[in-house]
């Protein structure tokens, strides 16, 4: 591939990205914008990804209503496709295609995305969206967030808004809480409401891949994962012990009592599916699993490629998904 030229700006680092249905089992896709559409008028194509978190704990509720939690986020590279376009016409339009999700267009964490940038630097000239869905709703895995966040990126490119990461990291925080990690997009500790991040390495040794799964149909509802866990009154100290944790051998997680999801207990109890999914995964040989955020997705750590393609082959009724973890992980250089 070409260097990047003014017009364009590769974020390197290739992700493997398994479509079941729609593309061959793997394909490999870069993120990139360009950063002159709007004088060319050509689409500005970006790639949102998802995140799992490596442990989730819980404390009390906050006077702003959300809970304090302790989580440490990554990327992995399960991508949506999100296209924008000076508007054809006079008003902003948005066309979403794929797992669309039934809410109207102003309620899209995208739409809303686009309002809060403009109540940051004003309003915007209109444009044409189109967001091609790939990603499981429901899942835990933060798909609409990184299309919002990655909508206020793409905007501050268009436009040429000039707006830092902490910037746009800051105008996420009003559209959902998991929006500003996806600014950053690396692993990341989140603190707080989940918006106080702070960069954190993740000791991978003796992991060389992951799989995704998540039963198709009904996803799990944050509001309803939230109420039906019992969180308590401080989980501060819970950052360091994890933090800790997570720099050991992965084989070592299981054992140290930090890298847990408080979200599991809860909903495992209303989605045995779920919990028979994280089984199958250790039943196939995972180092480790665990549900990803407020579920229902779910995912293993393997020792290789292959184990992972094997714990997810033959699986008609899911979502499925398998990467490289030095990729996934967000730990090549970009």
């Amino acid at each position: 591939m070409s260097s990047p030229s003014e017009n364009q700006l590769v974020i390197r680092g290739c992700v493997s990205v398994f479509v079941q249905g729609r593309f061959s089992r793997y394909c490999t896709c870069r993120f990139f914008f360009r950063t002159s559409c709007l004088k060319e008028n050509r689409p500005m194509i970006l790639f949102p990804n998802i995140k799992i978190n490596l442990g989730l704990r819980v404390g009390a509720t906050r006077p702003d209503g959300y809970h304090d939690i302790v989580t440490v986020m990554v990327p992995v590279g399960w991508c949506d496709i999100l296209e924008i376009t000076p508007a054809r016409g006079l008003a902003t339009t948005l066309t979403v295609t794929g797992l669309a999700p039934t809410c109207p267009p102003e309620k899209n964490l995208v739409m809303k995305a686009l309002r809060a940038v403009e109540a940051r630097c004003g309003s915007l000239p209109p444009v044409d969206i189109r967001l091609h869905k790939i990603i499981p709703d429901g899942a835990g895995l933060g798909g609409g967030s990184s299309d919002a966040a990655f909508t206020v990126r793409g905007l501050d490119s268009l436009f040429s808004l000039g707006l830092s990461d902490a910037d746009m990291a800051d105008i996420s925080a009003t559209v959902g809480s998991d929006c500003p990690f996806f600014i950053y997009n690396r692993p990341m500790l989140a603190t707080g409401r989940g918006t106080d991040l702070a960069d954190v390495r993740v000791n991978t040794e003796g992991i060389s891949a992951l799989a995704i799964v998540k039963r198709r149909g009904e996803g799990v509802s944050t509001a309803q994962a939230y109420a039906g866990i019992a969180s308590r009154a401080d989980c501060g100290s819970d950052a360091a012990r994890l933090v800790d944790a997570l720099s050991e051998p992965v084989r070592m997680w299981n054992s140290s009592g930090a890298v847990l999801n408080d979200f599991e207990p809860s909903v495992f109890a209303r989605r045995p599916d779920v919990e028979q999914a994280k089984a199958m995964l250790s039943d196939a040989g995972a180092v480790f699993a665990a549900m990803s955020g407020s579920g229902a997705a779910v995912f293993g750590l393997f020792e290789n490629a292959k184990m992972a393609e094997a714990a997810v082959a033959g699986i008609t009724d899911c979502d499925t998904f398998v990467a490289e973890v030095p990729d996934a992980f967000g730990l090549v250089e970009r």
